[in-house]
């Protein structure tokens, strides 16, 4: 089971951010309560689209960085990639939450 995670939420306006966490369903309530980064601030609610789990949180912090430079094509087509629809209910299901 993996302690650090990448993520990707979508937007209400349809923008994505990508960010790291150790907790998934927590780092959304903060996110939609507003007290996330001020990009997602004002562009609530948001809804996590993608989770990738790793190891460390070096290697967490390392992929939301190639994530962050890469087209919203590529971050599409990630998205697109996962085989669950709803990562958090996937995530809470492991994690008893």
């Amino acid at each position: 089971m993996s302690d650090y995670y990448c993520y990707i939420l979508e937007c209400s306006d349809g923008t994505l951010y990508t960010g790291w966490t150790t907790n998934p369903a927590r780092r959304l309530r903060e996110h939609n309560a507003g007290r996330g980064a001020q990009y997602t601030r004002a562009r609530r609610p948001l809804r996590l689209v993608y989770l990738e789990p790793h190891p460390t949180r070096t290697s967490a912090q390392k992929r939301e960085y190639q994530i962050k430079r890469r087209s919203r094509r590529y971050k599409l087509r990630l998205i697109e990639s996962i085989e669950d629809e709803n990562p958090l209910e996937a995530w809470k299901e492991d994690h008893d939450e």
